[in-house]
This record gives C-alpha cells, structure tokens and sequence, in this order.
C-alpha cells in the first residue's frame, strides 16, 4: 500500500508545481517550526503534497478526514510512513469520523486548516476543546462558510478564520473547473453510462453547478437547471440551458447531480416521480441534498461499485451513487493536481498570514487577502508559461464629469 501512495504523492506533486516552488523556496527558514497544524481535509494524493510540504516547512501535521467516505487508504498509509500523525481510512462509522477529529484537536493545534467546517465546530461547542488557545483556521468550503457567518452573526467565533473559498484563484478554478471534470469522472466509473443524448438535471447553479454543467453540455448531454436564486436562474437561461423547478426536471431527467450545499434539494416525492433507471448523486460537501436515507430503507442491492439499486414500494428502480455522498470524491479521485495546487497555495499562504497577523486580527471570517490572491494567479500563469500585459504608465482614468486624468 505504501508503494502505491507513494507513487500517487509523486505523480500528483510532479503536477503541483506552484505549491512544490513555494515550499521549495520557504524550506530553509522552517516558517513553520514550533507549530502544530491541524488538517481536516480529503485525504487525496493531492493533499499529501500540502500536508508533506507543510512538515518540510517545520510544522507537526495531524490530520484527519473530511468526510467518512473519501480517504484514499494508499495515501494514509504513505503519510503515516513520512512522520505525518494521521486519523483517517475509508468508510468510517460515524462515531469513527468523530473518534478521528477529535484525535486531531487532541493534538492541540495552533491553527486548523479545515474542509467543510466539522473540525473548527467542534473545536467551538465541544467542552473537551473550548479551552485549546487555537491562533486561527482556513476554511476550503462554501459549505463550511455558511457555518461560520452563523456563528459570526451570533458572536461565537473563538478565532479568525480565513475564507480560502473565497479566493477567486479558488472558488473559480476548483469550483468549477475541478468539479466539473472531477463530477464527470465519477459519474462515468460508477455508471458507465453514455452522457451523450441524455437529460442532466443539475442542482443549483452556483461555481460547482456551473462548471457540471458545462461539462456535461460538453458530453452531449441535454442540460437542465434548477435554481432558487432568480439571478443564478437567469444566467443558467442565457447560458442555453433549460430553467423549471425540480418537481418538474423530476418527471424527465435521466441522470441528477446536486451541487448546492443545501438540504432537501431532491425529496421522496420528488425520487418517487422519476422515471424508471433514474439515476441520483451527490457533489455537494454532505449527504444531505438528497434523501438518500429514504431510498436505502427501500429494496437495495450494490450493482456496481460506488452504485446500488433502489427498488420503490411503486416499482421504480432509481440508482444512487456513493450513498448521496460526494460523488466526484468517492466514486472518482477528486480534483485533478493542477486544480488543487491554487487552492493549496492558497491554504499555505494563509496559514502563514495567520501566524504573522493573528495577533491584530479579530474573531471574524476574513477573505483571502487580495495580494496572496494576485500571486497564486500569476505564479498559476508563470507555470503554464502565459506572459499578460501591464498597464501603461500614461494610463488615463476617467473622472465622473467625463474628463480625463492621468493616473
């Protein structure tokens, strides 16, 4: 198993290359030393390059799953070898999960690098936790942010945390492009099915829906939108594809994915009015969209790995994937290296802001300072060797009268 991971950290670092050069360039100041860093992120050959760099840059690194369903067990097993403390393996119980997370805030981290929220949460109601003197966290997820506005709103945030999601290298880039194809990806291997011809039902049309139905456009498919948001909605309709309410796309899709990072999205009745072969998953952060706890009270049978059968009391099969978990995780590999390395770059940068700012920084969510931002773009850029312009020094900026000024 060991050679396996370790195969898979070099593939995908090979990939990496703007977090390997910053790490590379950071490695002889130790950054890092003295700090401990607690990861609660996929457990990806992807994440094996973070986790191992941040080691390299002098931290000890703990680290546990983000989700029950997605660790790679090749990659613990390589990490566990490198001196990386790791709580993590596939398909955990959820008293497992939570065994895991807590094991990482034993470790008393000093900052949490965090996917979805649950370690940062826990760090704040847990009793066991609430007196760790954690400096701040990072948060890779928009599913995640939602929590923490919250507990801003509500004045109960503990420490800064910064919203890596928000980064525009990351929520355009992973969000869209890395979904989209990684959504793909795992939708091909668990059902094998052509995409060509049929109707795709996607579930919100945010980054994540934006980018699973460009690719699945792309694949032939016939796409249909279904929004809450009138904005979302009006741009999915002039982007070409089909706009109704799910109660309706229901009746007439073939293939649905969810990609809101909502509950309740597809309903009993909603999974009870699909057409016989249906086929339902998952790409947002919790098995929450779908309610896939009604379809696996129904007859069930694994029919290939990743896919079980659903047989309704009507008679309807409808197949669901990876259990209504993260689809594109589960059933696939996550995002491609290229993608995670803005987001990684990102994580990096950030952390190490925390460690310089943290002291003059409030218990507030902070977006990913603009300059961080600007460099992982144009490091992005120097890597695929893409040259830009710059602005000319006679620039003229436009004053509201209507006259013009030199800059």
């Amino acid at each position: 198993m060991y050679d396996t991971g370790n195969l898979s950290y070099n593939w995908a670092k090979s990939h990496m290359q703007i977090l390997t050069h910053s790490i590379d360039v950071l490695k002889e100041s130790k950054p890092l030393k003295g700090i401990t860093l607690g990861f609660c992120l996929q457990i990806t050959k992807e994440t094996s390059v973070l986790l191992i760099g941040a080691k390299e840059l002098g931290a000890k690194v703990v680290a546990c799953s983000g989700n029950p369903l997605t660790t790679q067990d090749s990659i613990a097993a390589f990490l566990a070898s490198k001196g990386i403390e790791i709580f993590a393996w596939s398909n955990q119980t959820k008293s497992e999960y939570d065994w895991c997370q807590s094991k990482v805030l034993s470790c008393k981290p000093d900052i949490i690098i965090d996917d979805g929220g649950d370690l940062n949460t826990k760090a704040h109601f847990d009793r066991r936790f609430q007196s760790l003197k954690i400096i701040g966290a990072t948060e890779e997820t928009t599913t995640g942010l939602t929590r923490y506005y919250s507990m801003q709103k509500k004045g109960k945030l503990r420490y800064p945390i910064i919203a890596v999601n928000n980064a525009k290298t990351k929520m355009i880039f992973d969000n869209k492009y890395g979904t989209g194809q990684s959504t793909i990806a795992g939708y091909l291997r668990a059902m094998n099915l052509l995409f060509a011809s049929k109707r795709i039902v996607v579930c919100g049309y945010g980054w994540l829906g934006k980018g699973v139905a460009q690719k699945c456009a792309g694949m032939g498919s016939k796409v249909i939108v279904t929004e809450v948001d009138p904005i979302k909605a009006l741009e999915a309709h002039m982007d070409g594809f089909n706009v109704m309410p799910i109660s309706q796309a229901a009746k007439i899709g073939d293939v649905f994915i969810t990609c809101t990072g909502m509950r309740d999205v597809v309903q009993k009745q909603h999974l009870l009015s699909m057409k016989n072969g249906a086929i339902v998953g998952n790409v947002g952060h919790f098995d929450v969209e779908i309610d896939s706890k009604f379809l696996l009270n129904q007859v069930v049978r694994q029919v290939r790995p990743n896919l079980d059968e659903c047989v309704l009391s009507n008679g309807k099969k409808i197949y669901l994937i990876s259990k209504g978990r993260v689809a594109n995780l589960i059933a696939s590999e996550g995002h491609p290296p290229e993608i995670m390395a803005l987001s990684f770059s990102n994580q990096l940068y950030s952390v190490l802001y925390i460690l310089k700012n943290h002291k003059k920084m409030q218990n507030l969510v902070y977006d990913v300072p603009k300059q961080i931002d600007n460099q992982v773009a144009t490091d992005t850029l120097n890597s695929m060797n893409v040259k830009i312009d710059n602005l000319s020094k006679n620039r003229l900026h436009i004053k509201p009268d209507g006259k013009s000024v030199k800059a």
